[in-house]
């Protein structure tokens, strides 16, 4: 057993031991009888890398070597989302690049499928005048993606969070715009726990008011919309619009909080997934969700629960920057060989917070070769004067 001395939020060294075994990998990519969707990071590349904040170099090999692992594990990958740091570091520009590289790497891939973000991060909110321009810049990315060859998510707009002063101006943007999409969408509602410039989303603050406008969206455009994924963090707020949605519109969730049982469901109705813990516990979940497609509930809470205080701790407050723990157990298992993030983002989060994420991972089965996360956390600790 590997030991080594981690620091306590009471500033006093204790030794860990190391309890979890790695997971074996599956010989071909396993088939679920949930829809899956686990939102990427990107990689960056420091040593390109003259003006992070401004302009973060990408690694585009290592970020596409990511999105392997992720389809040779049976995940479907949500493309350009908030995970790959849009609007936090990943510009329109280097997403147009992302989905590009993606959808090219995905057709060359038996079996590999993608859907792609689509928003209006290209049009900054203090620019925003009108609904017509929010319009414009969703008709710029749906088509682009849909140009591409991809299938869109339609992600919350800041933007329009600014313009919009009722829930029919949502209504009027959104069915503009799936008027016009030539596939099926996914709509994206996200709370404002990820994004604070989301609040009042769908011209309400209130739940009930935003679930009605939603609704009425999804209603208006039933033929355009494959689902929708709620980001609430709030398991009883999912539920309520999963029982309420038309037969043949998925709920997705995004519950980094609570997914466990929304995917295992209540008998009746299930969730199916699109998370950004996915990219970081990507075997544990796949090993689970593989045993509930063969009926194995007990294998599927088994492999999937010890993951879940793991990704309370990445998604605690403030949340919008779980993408450094992430990224962080992506360095840990040998995905990247550094921990640089577009824009530092590694830097939102101290390192107790890491210490945390660490041992959770442990306990949880998500460390593919210890030894090597070992080595990593103690040069993680040294850098910090702890070592």
């Amino acid at each position: 057993m590997t030991t080594l001395v981690l620091p306590g939020a009471d500033g006093s060294m204790q030794p860990y031991t190391l309890v979890g075994q790695p997971l074996v990998r599956p010989a071909t990519p396993p088939r679920f009888n949930r829809i899956a969707y686990a939102a990427a990071h990107v990689v960056s590349d420091p040593l390109r890398d003259v003006a992070p904040w401004d302009r973060p170099a990408i690694d585009w090999d290592a970020t596409l070597r990511f999105r392997h692992h992720l389809w040779g594990l049976g995940f479907k990958i949500a493309e350009a989302m908030d995970t790959a740091q849009r609007g936090m570091g990943l510009d329109w520009a280097g997403a147009q690049e992302l989905i590009r590289r993606s959808l090219a790497e995905a057709r060359a891939v038996e079996g590999a499928d993608l859907a792609c973000g689509a928003g209006t991060d290209q049009l900054a909110p203090a620019d925003a005048r009108s609904l017509d321009d929010v319009i414009r810049a969703y008709e710029e990315q749906v088509g682009f993606v849909e140009g591409e060859g991809g299938r869109a998510v339609m992600m919350a707009s800041r933007a329009l969070a600014r313009v919009a002063r009722s829930g029919n101006d949502y209504r009027t943007v959104y069915g503009r715009i799936l008027s016009q999409a030539k596939e099926k969408v996914v709509l994206h509602w996200l709370g404002e726990a990820f994004d604070r410039q989301l609040a009042g989303y769908w011209g309400s603050s209130e739940f009930e008011p935003a679930l009605e406008t939603v609704l009425g969206i999804i209603e208006d455009n039933r033929d355009k919309v494959e689902g929708i994924k709620i980001s609430l963090l709030d398991d009883r707020l999912e539920i309520a619009l999963r029982d309420r949605l038309p037969e043949g519109v998925l709920c997705f969730t995004g519950d980094d909080f609570n997914y466990a049982p929304l995917i295992e469901g209540d008998g009746a109705r299930h969730s199916h997934a699109l998370l950004g813990i996915f990219d970081a516990v990507a075997p544990a979940a796949s090993l689970g969700l593989s045993c509930l497609a063969e009926g194995d509930g007990e294998g599927f809470r088994a492999a999937i629960e010890p993951t879940v205080p793991l990704s309370r701790k990445i998604f605690e407050a403030p949340t919008q920057y779980y993408k450094a723990g992430v990224v962080f157990l992506a360095w840990l298992n040998g995905h990247q060989n550094h921990f640089s993030m577009p824009a530092g983002l590694q830097s939102a989060r101290g390192i107790l917070h890491y210490v945390d994420v660490f041992r959770f991972a442990d306990q949880a089965d998500v460390l593919d070769d210890p030894d090597l996360a070992v080595m990593r956390m103690r040069t993680l600790l040294a850098m910090n004067g702890l070592g």
